[in-house]
């Protein structure tokens, strides 16, 4: 994507306004497709069990994620069985197929690793989001609750709630694709949206590091580690890592901002065994590979509790049912 095209996106401009006719067409087409959605004239899966659907509205990442990973937490606190799907964004592969502790990222794809990491909840992706429920609850029929990481837009599976992620950028210049960054209108309605002018959403990082052998040390430890500091992130905001990095006391001596999902399959230039890496850990996952030793800062979002709340009422309804969920 063009400097041009993304500061247009992000500033408006001449150039999001001569391409605002392109943008009504796309905003049509979008409208139809979900139309024929909601008419069920395109086919869509209703799963068993509640799905909640974490999504955005705006192109490219808005910490999805890691509220994934607090959903799932907050589930399994209640005492639910819940699972995940994904699409696998940037994976080679394109079955439908399970996530292990095991696999490789560049077959399921680096942000379902991460949650499988974390949550140790049952993780499928595919492209059709159906198919990966679907799949999950076939291989684990104790699921009783299916979150999908993203997918706001994919009608292919029918929800229950729907939960919009937004980030500082918020809905950039207010255009549709490809005038601006926004998939649907600003204005879509979702059950809870977190960050913007929904509930309050706070992003931090985790006051240590971890090896891929999960050896922790504190942050402020990293400069003990005998070697200057490299800062390294593969991630749709490379800046506000090292930002969030100095703000918490590490003097990097050298970052490198790579585009968004980046695999590291390449083998790191020499130089940088002269480094401390330290990265989030969406490319640890990946860069742990060959840089066992490289060192990963976890991010944590805080969340108001109201967004909980709000959420387990929502929930509620859908698990007291006699007859499963309702439909969306």
């Amino acid at each position: 994507m063009s400097k041009a095209l993304q500061q247009a996106w992000w500033s408006g401009g001449l150039l999001a306004w001569l391409l605002w006719p392109f943008s009504l067409v796309f905003a049509l087409l979008a409208g139809v497709r979900r139309v024929l959605y909601a008419l069920r004239l395109l086919p869509s899966y209703r799963a068993p069990v509640p799905v909640v659907v974490v999504g955005n509205l705006v192109v490219g990442g808005a910490g999805k994620t890691p509220v994934v990973i607090a959903v799932v937490e907050h589930l399994l606190a209640r005492g639910l069985q819940p699972g995940v799907v994904a699409r696998g964004y940037g994976r080679e592969a394109t079955d439908c197929r399970e996530v292990m502790l095991t696999s490789a990222p560049s077959d399921v794809g680096d942000e379902p690793l991460l949650v499988k990491r974390r949550t140790a909840v049952p993780v499928f992706v595919s492209s059709n989001r159906g198919e990966a429920a679907r799949a999950l609850l076939k291989a684990h029929p104790e699921v009783n609750i299916i979150v999908s990481d993203d997918g706001l837009q994919h009608y292919a599976l029918r929800r229950d709630v729907e939960v919009c992620v937004v980030d500082e950028r918020g809905a950039g210049n207010g255009f549709r694709l490809p005038a601006g960054p926004l998939r649907e209108s600003a204005s879509r309605r979702v059950d809870l949206k977190l960050g913007g002018d929904g509930h309050r959403v706070r992003r931090t990082l985790a006051p240590y590091a971890e090896r891929a052998d999960e050896y922790r040390i504190p942050l402020g430890d990293l400069k003990l580690q005998g070697k200057p500091v490299k800062a390294i992130a593969g991630v749709a905001s490379p800046q506000t890592f090292f930002d969030m990095l100095r703000a918490q006391g590490v003097q990097c001596a050298a970052t490198e901002a790579l585009p968004d999902h980046f695999d590291f399959a390449q083998i790191l230039p020499p130089e940088e065994a002269s480094f401390t890496i330290v990265c989030t850990e969406k490319d640890a996952v990946k860069l742990w590979r060959q840089r066992p030793d490289a060192w990963a800062v976890p991010l944590q979002v805080e969340i108001d509790g109201a967004f909980f709340a709000l959420l387990d009422r929502l929930l509620d309804a859908k698990l007291s049912s006699k007859h499963g969920p309702q439909a969306a």
